[in-house]
């Protein structure tokens, strides 16, 4: 091989190497970065579907007294419970419409709020409050066009895994206390991302004392239904 072949092989080969180096040392580095921004972008769905089951939950627990363990029950109670919802009419600031609603009720003790609100629409100045009974889809997440019960059960990205769900009631300091808490591991939300980054985060999370993946709730001990991400 002659020099003028040897330095024309130095001239290609030499730079396309050094491109090379450089392009898997900036995908190193950017393959960390580029995991935690899908991380973050996973995240953020699946704290909005984790918020949305604690706010039905919460809601259940206002009807019945007790938490429930499966989503499909929450998706029951939403297609078909309902929830009180107490009305203010009139203004307790309002001392003359005060005196004049203690007058009715001195009068009439067993007058019930719908009198009241009848008398209140013929232009009585009373103040009461009034309890009604309205479909939990008619009261819940109407500001969420994107709202979405069916999709409620799954963990987002995971190709169909199930979100997990417990309830207990869990005695605390002599009191019965109903718990509930629902999670997303990593290992189901983060699925077709780098494996060896997600078993990564598995383990700093493990070593540090918390869930690998995003939860809400707890049935060790009341945390007033946080989310480990609050």
């Amino acid at each position: 091989m002659n020099k003028v072949v040897k330095g024309l092989l130095a001239y290609l080969v030499f730079p396309a190497i050094i491109v090379a180096l450089v392009y898997f040392i900036i995908a190193g580095i950017m393959e960390p970065v580029n995991f935690n921004k899908q991380t973050a972008a996973r995240e953020k769905v699946a704290i909005q579907q984790l918020k949305d089951i604690r706010t039905l939950q919460e809601a259940y627990k206002g009807v019945n007294g007790k938490f429930v363990s499966t989503v499909d029950s929450l998706k029951a109670f939403y297609e078909t419970g309902k929830i009180k919802v107490v009305m203010q009419i009139g203004s307790r600031d309002d001392s003359v419409a005060v005196e004049a609603t203690n007058a009715v009720k001195k009068k009439n003790p067993r007058i019930k709020p719908e009198q009241l609100l009848e008398l209140y629409r013929q232009g009585q100045n009373l103040v009461f409050q009034i309890e009604n009974e309205i479909p939990v889809k008619d009261t819940l997440f109407n500001n969420r066009p994107d709202f979405n019960i069916d999709q409620l059960s799954v963990i987002p990205f995971s190709g169909g895994d199930p979100v997990l769900m417990e309830a207990v009631i869990k005695t605390v300091s002599g009191v019965k206390v109903p718990l509930f808490e629902a999670s997303m591991p990593y290992k189901s939300l983060l699925k077709g991302m780098d494996n060896q980054l997600r078993i990564n985060l598995d383990a700093e999370r493990e070593d540090t004392g918390r869930y690998p993946g995003l939860k809400v709730g707890s049935i060790t001990a009341p945390n007033n239904n946080a989310g480990n991400w609050e």
